[in-house]
């Protein structure tokens, strides 16, 4: 059965605030929430960038049935893999299991700034492969005595473990990490506007990989970006904290200064085109609907922002997921 969560933007609200969209959040009855973690935001002048992990404890203590998940975290560089899998561990303690753990390969933003080398996606995934085995090993329990190429760890082990088996998500964009994710993670976090698409490029991959390596079918974690606003100017206020999200050079970029300034640079139609915009209940079930009958999704997720957010939480819970849930029935 479909599970729905919401979006928490590390990047567009502060720490105390994550804490009461989840809460929120809990209260419209969504069954979950994914928070991202950054170092950097995506502009300077309306973004923020608290420690995601102390956020997540905070959340754990401020709701009951929650579930929650890293929405990614990037355990190649900032983090060693195996400080990744005692944060895991630990929010798992407090949350009573609500926590997965949701990895990605990361982008510039949040390694460049502390003077990391940000290598091409061949290295990194050759890190990430070393980095999932060095979690689950952790996580499993094991005492862990591991030298690979990136990483070592000498008799390494979480003496305060998980409370269960911890899933791992492995965000994916495409074939290379979707096969990565199936043959060793839990399962996937990949955004799907196009289901055809997502199937040919992720979904199918990734099943294909778990199943050549004996290993149960993956879970399955959608997200797709949506504004929410009745006007073009309504959506541009609404997009502040991520207008230089999807600029060009976004992915390389260091300085949350620099994507802004791009940003404003360019023409405000052309940066809003770059997003699905919905003005209402009919227009958030329209997008999210293949996500729930197409591709059958484990999790949806959904992620959006306007300039009332706890006001689109409660209409979201009240108009939006009980359409989408009944959807899911069928």
């Amino acid at each position: 059965m479909t599970t729905f969560y919401y979006f928490c933007g590390d990047e567009a609200w502060q720490p105390e605030q994550l804490v009461d969209i989840a809460v929120a959040a809990e209260q419209a009855r969504f069954d979950g929430v994914m928070v991202s973690e950054h170092f950097h935001p995506w502009v300077d002048d309306a973004g923020s960038s608290g420690f995601a992990f102390a956020a997540l404890g905070a959340i754990a203590q401020a709701t009951e049935n929650l579930r929650m998940v890293t929405g990614v975290t990037t355990p190649l560089f900032r983090f060693h893999p195996g400080i990744i899998a005692q944060a895991a561990a630990t929010l798992d303690r407090l949350s009573d299991g609500r926590f997965d753990l949701g990895v990605g390969t990361g982008e510039n933003i949040n390694e460049g700034p502390l003077g990391y080398h940000f290598p091409k996606y061949a290295e990194r995934a050759a890190r990430m492969r070393e980095a999932l085995e060095i979690m689950r090993r952790l996580l499993d329990g094991e005492k862990l005595t591991f030298s690979g190429d990136y990483y070592t760890t000498d008799r390494a082990r979480l003496y305060s473990p998980p409370k269960r088996r911890l899933p791992i998500l492995l965000a994916a964009g495409g074939p290379k990490s979707a096969a990565l994710a199936g043959e060793m993670a839990d399962g996937i976090i990949t955004s799907v506007k196009d289901p055809e698409e997502a199937f040919a490029k992720v979904i199918e991959p990734t099943r294909a990989a778990a199943e050549a390596a004996g290993r149960p079918p993956p879970l399955i974690v959608t997200t797709r970006w949506v504004l929410f606003a009745t006007s073009d100017k309504e959506a541009w206020q609404a997009l502040q904290p991520w207008r230089g999200l999807r600029v060009a050079g976004s992915f390389e970029a260091v300085d949350p200064e620099e994507l802004r300034r791009l940003a404003d640079e360019m023409p405000r139609e052309e940066v809003l085109s770059r997003y699905t915009v919905v003005s209402g209940a009919d227009d958030f079930v329209a997008a999210y609907r293949p996500l729930v009958e197409e591709v059958r999704a484990d999790v949806v997720t959904i992620t959006t922002t306007s300039t009332d957010e706890l006001g689109t939480i409660r209409m979201l819970g009240s108009e939006v997921l009980p359409r989408l849930r009944r959807i899911a029935e069928r």
